[in-house]
Order: structure tokens, then C-alpha cells, then sequence
């Protein structure tokens, strides 16, 4: 084979210029959402669709394997393999043009299907099919999978929906449609026999649409051939009218009688019947209460039925309500629930969405795909279901069922046992062997949506019988006969439980962290990370990834640095936790802890990059940053006697320089000041006789940098007939030391100041935190760093202001009439919740705009050398468009981060919410 330098040489040669062959990107692309990890020669992420041809043509002059990449969320591992992984969601996401006429768009392989979606939108189209990945997924991806999606009983498959594609063969041809109708017309019998017996028999090549009667397709041919056939160089897509949707939910006692339930759902809609309305079923979802009780534990859910499994269906077109009126009478279900509220309904759909990352977390030990999608006729759901069930008891096993029941499609995740090594994969082996054998009895196809991938193709003698098989080889001898494209998927297939992620040996690392949701392990931990993508979404209501936002670059997103976390635990290609490419996937990590509240599978990456720069500088020199930022509340308490100098002298232009490139500070930032007074100064003379009602807790950016904050809310208590003290004790929180992985010294300060803080939090009395991160360091950090049973106590006992206005409910400020623009500090939105805050300000009369995401600067992060472009492009994802559109908006950022980004870059002065409070009382 062809090396690696030479092929980067080549393809450059060739005029594509963003190709990789570095251990970073290696790393990044060796595994997608699947449980496969292979791991490629190069990377090449084409500028251009021209330049597709030129790697092809590398390909088959070199004979290395090419495979295609969209959004890197394959469950089957088909967008995995050796020799040249090409990535065509970094650069070719061009949509060419709607046309609201036809009704049809074209655009390149790797456009997001939300962006599509946006572009169609204002001609009130939409496109039809509609993944739970459809934040991420590229329209290329779709077609290379097949994927239908939650509404494929309304828009099809996205099959369906292909009206034309730009295909160049692997044979770098650009039309073999004569050969592959010579093909079908030799065996015209069996292909109207074996294919396209029920909707989502998705598995192996889709011969049916080769037929006569349907066109001979071979565009069509290609949605689901998985990258084995060739390139799809541009596609020309159907869009459908965007309509009102309407959901009811039903609930039943387990997912069994669910799908029991959907032959009457589907016979009650009745599509060209007598009692045909016009009204249709768009979608029929089943969801297992499991998958709910984990979402619960994070954060309120809507109201649901009773039962222990759900059916989301969902109804649009004319006479809705009289067809959601008949399937509430034929569903047998405990109880129904029609969803009104968008928002409810939302966040039910998001619950949905999320469930191949929430099921992998369902269990007591983790969960994995593998059998991931099997799809069996609709009329039988219920029967496989049950035998499914059985098998998953005769193997020891358990599994999390859920997906598009009205398709007769069933995601489920299993708790396979790698972790015992060659026994683990035995059972992996013998229970997948037993699924497609029972699957066969009941009609079924092995991938209903997700291809076959590395997963299933093995499988496919075990549903098919050998013409079938034969049929498959002659298209793939047509279209790739040197089996470059995607080798080892559906033709020729790799074993299915070869290169296998889960279950490699680690390197022994002992955490200083606690890993509490992990049994102490950071290995357990990293691989968290299943890959379904969410932190690479075209953007976020939530948080994360807020470097991914701004860069676009999968080294920048937590699936992508988790993946390079991954290989310097157990792979043999990243050198350990010291490795460069380790620290390069981390260095933009921001610790802004979004990934711990919006990843479904709860990856802390803020946790895991703390314990690398553990691990890897402990007893080492470290960067300046971690002794000068990192230390930050130190030098505060040295500075505090002599702040009104230290200000002054920072104003000095060339002390300022000095001071900035000493501290490994960017130039361009400014300084902030530190507070004349300590807040703790400010109350000394504070009343001390008897309990408060309310105790602050001085943290250090407070009681430092922005005493205001405290004072505020003494006021704005006091005026609601409450007395306030501040903690005289000095209790820093460690952030600083945490964040930059100075462990050791951080498990200290945070015992110290537990030790401080729990007689107050046992006392009764409410124990108020002012700053965010601090406060959030309390709250994820204590119980990671300390094993005294006070910290959990501490970590609870501490409210933010707006969760002791809910204990406390004293009368609010009017606030009506003024309109906020608040950016949730992104440790309060990840980790606090700004639930308790949004109530607040509704409840005072604010008219509110959140803003999503990280302001960009978190902490040290952004005053960093090497950081200020990224801190930038960040606060202009969200934050600084925002407050540019609402001028005479009050900005809210509880945050010292936060307010120091917006008085650098915006010149904006931002309001703690007590100073905000404060500001309305009536004196």
C-alpha cells in the first residue's frame, strides 16, 4: 500500500489541499457513532465537488480504499475504513438553489439537513425525511444510509425524495445504467420477489428500484448502497409543504403492548378509504420509560400518560382533530395526552431525538448499538418484539427499546459485555447470529433506516438467499469492481465483530477525580462519547460545543476530542495522555461543562481535560498561564491591600504590556480591576447578632472583582423585610486551579472551604452564591475532588438567587416594561440550571431574551495567548448579535467572565441580576 506521505503528496498534487495524515486527524476519523474503530491513512475534506474526482482517481491508481464521511454519526460503521476517509461536511455544504415551483432543491453531499431545512422554510417547504440527527446529518449521509426518521410515514424515506444525483462510479464513470438494467432484466422475477416487500427493508442494495415499473433508478439505487457504489457529487432533492403537525401521546403498560397497538393506529387513518379526511399519521414513535427517567433526572419533562412506554403520534392535513379523535378510540392505551403547547410538544420530540445517546446510559452498565435497527413488517411488531425479548433473556442480555413503531422499526441499545474480553464478544456474536435467524421468521430486514454497515453485512446471507447475495455482487462488479469504495460493507463483507471498539485493553491511569458517575474510572468515563454527534449540530439552543460553533473543526468538538481521549487510553495510535495530538484536541476546550447537560450520554469534558492537565504537568513546569490565571484568586488576596495601586498601574500602557505578556495574557485583552474594597471589607460592620435569614458566601471573583453584586442583594432582601451577612470566612471554590489542572492544590482549597461552608449549610439558615462558576464548581466539583460526606451536603446546601426567591418567595421588583437580554453564564446553564432565573424574570414582568451558548471568553480561556480569535468568533455566534439587535436592552450576565467579554468587545456595562433587582426598587 501506497504510504501515507506519498499519498498526501498525491492527492496535493492533485489539487486537494486540506488533507491530513497527522495522529489528530487519524484519531478523530477512526470511529463514527458505530462501535467500529478503523483507523484511516488520510483525511481529505475536498474545497470543491471537482476535487472529488481527483481523489477518486488517487483511489484507484493507488488502490487505497476510499470511504465517504458526512456527519460521522453512522451507527452501522459505514462511514469508517482505511486509506482515504473523505469529509465532505467541512467544506462542501453549498445549497445551489430551491425551487419553490418544482418544489425540489440541489445541493452538495454535505449540507445539514437543518440548514436545508432553513433555506426551504420561507418558501414554506420543508424536506421530508427527519433523522434524530437532523441537526448534524448531511443530506449525502442520508442518501448513503437510506434514512427515513421519525416522519417517514408522511415524507417517505429519503430514498423517495431523490429526484436526481451527480454520481461519479467507482469505475469514474459517470452513467452504468444500461449494465445494471441488463442485470436486473435477467432476473426480473426475483427482484419483484425478494426487494421492496415492506417500506423499510432497507437492508443490502435497493434492487426494486431497477425495475422498469419504477424507472430503473439508479439514483434511487444509490440512497442506502453506503458509499460502495460511488460519489454523489450533488443532489436534487423533493421538498414537501411544510405543515401544522399535531401530537397525542398514549401511554401503555411496556413497549410490547405498544407495538400491539399499531396495526389498529395505522388502519385508523384509513388513506384512501371511506373515511379518508385528508388528515394523515406523519409519525407513530415509540419511547420506553427508561429513556424518559434519565431525562427526568436532569430536568422537567412534560406532562405524559400513564404507562411504562409511549407512542408519540403525530397527525397533519386537514380534519386532524377528528383523526386524532379515532386513534385515541382504537389505541387501547391506559391513558392519552393530546400536546397543544409547541414548546411541550418540542420538548417531547427533543426527549425522542436524543434516545440512541440516552438508551446507551439506560442500564446498569452501558449500553451499545450493534443490533441497532432491525424492521419487520408493522402487522408482526408486536410478535418480534416478543421474541426479541426472549432472546435478549436467553443471552443474559437487556436492552432499551424504542424508534419509529408505526414503520415497524425498532433502535434498541444492548448491554453486550465486552468488558470480558473474548467471552463478551462470543456472546456479541451468538446473540446477533440469533436475531437475524428469528428476524427472518417474521419478514424482517436487518437495517429498517441505518444501512448495514460493518454492523450487519456479515448478516445478510442470514435474510437473503444466495441469488440475492449474487445480485449484490454483480451491481458492486458494475459500479466498483476493485472494491475500493467502502470495502468490507455489504459486498465482501468484514466480520461483524472484527475491529471492534469497546473492550480493548486501557493504560492504567488513576484519576485524582473522583469519576463519580463512572466507578472511578477515566476510561469508562471518555467512552461516554458514543459518537451520535450532538456537539456538531449547525448550531444550539443549549450550550454546547461552543469552540465547534465557531471553528467548525471536529477536533474542536467534544465527540471529537472524546475520540482522541479514547485512542490515548486504549488505542495504539495517540502515545498517552501526553500525547501533542491530546493536547491540541483540548486546547479550545472552554470548560464550559455543556457537554455535561446537553450531551445525551453526559460527557464532561471539562472534568477529563482537568484530569489530563493533571496527569500530564503534575510534578512538571507548567504553561505561565496556570501560575499566574490559574492562581487568579491568590494573587487577588496579595493584591486586596494595595488594589487602588495595582489598577493604576495596569492603566500604564507599558506596565500593562508587561503585565499581560508575563501572565501569558493576549495583548489585546484588557485587564480586569480589582474592587477598592473586598466585599468582605465592605460588610465588616455588619450586625452579627443572631442568625441572618440569608448567608452570602464571599467567593473570590465577588469579593474581589465585582462586590456589587453582594451589596445589591443585601439591599434587595432587606427591602423584602430580610436580613443578609456575609460569610466572614475566606472560601474560594478552587475554580481557577481546577480548570487548569492543578489537582493537588484544588482538592485542598475545596476541603478547606467545605469545611468552611457546611456549619453554615447545616444550620438551616439559606446560604446564597452570587458567581455562577463558583457556585457550579461547589455543585459538580466538591464531590468530585473531596470523599468528606459534607461536600455533597455543601454542593446541594448552596442556592443561586433565584432558587431562594422560590424557597423564600418574597414580593419582586416591577419589571415590567423592561426587556433583558440575559446570557446565562454557561456554568449556570450547564450545571445550576437558569430554569429558576426565567421564572424569576417572568414572574417581575421582564420581557427576556436568552441567549444560547458561551459568551467565549470562560474564565482564562479567552484572556489566553493564542485564544482571542476563538473567544471572539464565539461571542459572535450568539451573544454580540443579540445585544447588537436589542440597543436599549438591559444586558444580564451573573458571569464576571461574561461581563468582562461584553465591556471588552461590546463596550456594554452588564448587570448582575441583584443589581438589576436592586436598580428597581422602590426607595
Amino acid at each position: 500500500m501506497v504510504s501515507a506521505p506519498d499519498l498526501v503528496a498525491e492527492l496535493r498534487r492533485r489539487g486537494v489541499t486540506d488533507v491530513d495524515d497527522s495522529v489528530l486527524a487519524r484519531a478523530l476519523y477512526s470511529s463514527d457513532a458505530s462501535l467500529y474503530r478503523v483507523v484511516p491513512q488520510v483525511v481529505a475534506r475536498p474545497r470543491h465537488q471537482d476535487e472529488l474526482a481527483a481523489i477518486l482517481d488517487v483511489s484507484r491508481t493507488a488502490s487505497v480504499p476510499l470511504t465517504m464521511r458526512g456527519a460521522g454519526t453512522s451507527i452501522a460503521g459505514n462511514a469508517v475504513g482505511e486509506g482515504i476517509v473523505v469529509d465532505v461536511a467541512r467544506h462542501l455544504h453549498r445549497i445551489v438553489g430551491i425551487d419553490p415551483e418544482a418544489r425540489t432543491a440541489r445541493v452538495e453531499p454535505g449540507v445539514v439537513h437543518a440548514n436545508l431545512q432553513s433555506a426551504a422554510a420561507p418558501h414554506g417547504l420543508r424536506f421530508g425525511p427527519d433523522p434524530s440527527t437532523h441537526t448534524r446529518c448531511t443530506i449525502g449521509g442520508m442518501i448513503g444510509n437510506n434514512a427515513c426518521g421519525s416522519r417517514a410515514l408522511g415524507y417517505g424515506r429519503t430514498s423517495d425524495n431523490v429526484v436526481d444525483l451527480d454520481v461519479l462510479f467507482g469505475t469514474g464513470e459517470t452513467d452504468v445504467s444500461s449494465r445494471l438494467a441488463e442485470l436486473t432484466d435477467a432476473h426480473l422475477a426475483h427482484v419483484r420477489t425478494s426487494f421492496g416487500q415492506f417500506s423499510r427493508q432497507v437492508s443490502g442494495y435497493g434492487m426494486e428500484q431497477l425495475l422498469p415499473e419504477h424507472g430503473r433508478r439508479v439514483d434511487r439505487l444509490m440512497a442506502g448502497s453506503e458509499g460502495t457504489l460511488g460519489l454523489v457529487r450533488e443532489a436534487t432533492v423533493s421538498l414537501v409543504a411544510d405543515e401544522a403537525r399535531h401530537l397525542l401521546v398514549l401511554g401503555y403498560p411496556s413497549m410490547i403492548e405498544a407495538a400491539d397497538a399499531v396495526p389498529a393506529l395505522l388502519a385508523a387513518e384509513d388513506r384512501g378509504g371511506p373515511t379518508d379526511s385528508g388528515a394523515r399519521l406523519v409519525a407513530c414513535e415509540g419511547i420506553d420509560a427508561r429513556i424518559v427517567d434519565l431525562v427526568r433526572a436532569r430536568r422537567p419533562v412534560a406532562e405524559l400518560p400513564a404507562g411504562a412506554g409511549w407512542l408519540f403520534v403525530e397527525v397533519s392535513g386537514p380534519e386532524s382533530e377528528a383523526l386524532l379523535g379515532r386513534l385515541a378510540e382504537v389505541s387501547g392505551a391506559l391513558g392519552t395526552r393530546r400536546v397543544r403547547e409547541a414548546a411541550e410538544a418540542a420538548d417531547l420530540w427533543r426527549i425522542r431525538e436524543d434516545g440512541a445517546g440516552l438508551a446507551a446510559r439506560s442500564l446498569r452498565t452501558p449500553a451499545y448499538s450493534g443490533w441497532e435497527d432491525a424492521a419487520v413488517p408493522p402487522a408482526r411488531l408486536g410478535a418480534w418484539l416478543r421474541d426479541f425479548d426472549e432472546l435478549l433473556r436467553e443471552h443474559g442480555l437487556d436492552g432499551v427499546p424504542y424508534g419509529h413503531f408505526g414503520d415497524g422499526c425498532v433502535h434498541v441499545r444492548i448491554d453486550f459485555p465486552f468488558h470480558d474480553g473474548d467471552e463478551g464478544r462470543a456472546v456479541f456474536r451468538d446473540f446477533l447470529v440469533a436475531s437475524a435467524l428469528k428476524l427472518r421468521e417474521h419478514g424482517g430486514s436487518l437495517s429498517g433506516e441505518h444501512g448495514d454497515g460493518r454492523a450487519r453485512s456479515e448478516l445478510l446471507p442470514l435474510m437473503y438467499d444466495a441469488g440475492s447475495i449474487a445480485l449484490f455482487g454483480a451491481v458492486k462488479a458494475i459500479c466498483d469492481p476493485d472494491d475500493l469504495l467502502n470495502p468490507g460493507v455489504l459486498v465482501a463483507p468484514a466480520p461483524f465483530d472484527a475491529d471492534l471498539r469497546p473492550g480493548r485493553p486501557r493504560l492504567p491511569v488513576v484519576p485524582l477525580l473522583r469519576m463519580t458517575h463512572d466507578g472511578g474510572s477515566l476510561g469508562d468515563a471518555v467512552h461516554r462519547c458514543t459518537g451520535v454527534g450532538k456537539c456538531v449540530a449547525a448550531s444550539t439552543a443549549g450550550v454546547m460545543c461552543p469552540s465547534f460553533q465557531a471553528t467548525r473543526d471536529e477536533k474542536d468538538s467534544t465527540r471529537g476530542r472524546a475520540r482522541v481521549l479514547q485512542e490515548a487510553l486504549d488505542g495504539t495510535l495517540v502515545d498517552g495522555l501526553a500525547d501533542p495530538a491530546v493536547h491540541e484536541a483540548l486546547d479550545l476546550c472552554l470548560s464550559c461543562k455543556g457537554c455535561a447537560s446537553d450531551c445525551p450520554t453526559g460527557v464532561d469534558m471539562a472534568t477529563y481535560k482537568a484530569e489530563v492537565l493533571h496527569q500530564t504537568y503534575r510534578g512538571r513546569r507548567r504553561p505561565r498561564s496556570h501560575y499566574t490565571l490559574g492562581r487568579l484568586p491568590m494573587w487577588a488576596d496579595v493584591a486586596a491591600p494595595l488594589a487602588g495601586v495595582a489598577n493604576r498601574m495596569m492603566k500604564l500602557g507599558p506596565i500593562a504590556r508587561l503585565a499581560k505578556a508575563t501572565a501569558g495574557i493576549d495583548q489585546r485583552r484588557s485587564i480586569p480591576s480589582f474592587a477598592p474594597r473586598t466585599l468582605r471589607r465592605t460588610v465588616r460592620s455588619q450586625d452579627a447578632a443572631g442568625a441572618p435569614d440569608v448567608w452570602i458566601w464571599a467567593d473570590s471573583f465577588t469579593d474581589h472583582f465585582h462586590p456589587a453584586s453582594g451589596t445589591a442583594v443585601i439591599e434587595v432582601l432587606a427591602a423584602a423585610g430580610l436580613s443578609a451577612r456575609v460569610i466572614p470566612d475566606d472560601a474560594c471554590c478552587g475554580l481557577t486551579w481546577v480548570t487548569t489542572g492543578q489537582l493537588d492544590r484544588a482538592r485542598t482549597i475545596m476541603g478547606r472551604t467545605v469545611a468552611a461552608l457546611a456549619p453554615y449549610v447545616a444550620s438551616g439558615v439559606p446560604v446564597l452564591g452570587l458567581e455562577p462558576s463558583c457556585l457550579a464548581t461547589l455543585r459538580s466539583d466538591a464531590v468530585e475532588l473531596s470523599d468528606d460526606p459534607r461536600a455533597a451536603e455543601v454542593a446541594g446546601g448552596v442556592l443561586t438567587l433565584a432558587e431562594l426567591w422560590e424557597r423564600l418567595a418574597w414580593p419582586l421588583p416591577d419589571l415590567a416594561g423592561v426587556e433583558v437580554v440575559a446570557q446565562p453564564h454557561c456554568h449556570h446553564a450547564s450545571v445550576l440550571g437558569w430554569e429558576a432565573d426565567a421564572r424569576l424574570l417572568k414572574s417581575a414582568g421582564a420581557t427576556v431574551t436568552k441567549v444560547a451558548g458561551c459568551c467565549g471568553l470562560a474564565g482564562n480561556f479567552g484572556m489566553e495567548q493564542g485564544h482571542y480569535e476563538v473567544s471572539v468568533a464565539i461571542a459572535e455566534t450568539n451573544l454580540l448579535p443579540a445585544v447588537r439587535s436589542a440597543p436599549d436592552a438591559v444586558v444580564l450576565a451573573d458571569g464576571l467572565s461574561c461581563r468582562v467579554q461584553l465591556d471588552d468587545l461590546a463596550g456594554v456595562s452588564a448587570m448582575h441580576l441583584a443589581e438589576l433587582l436592586a436598580s428597581r426598587i422602590t426607595r
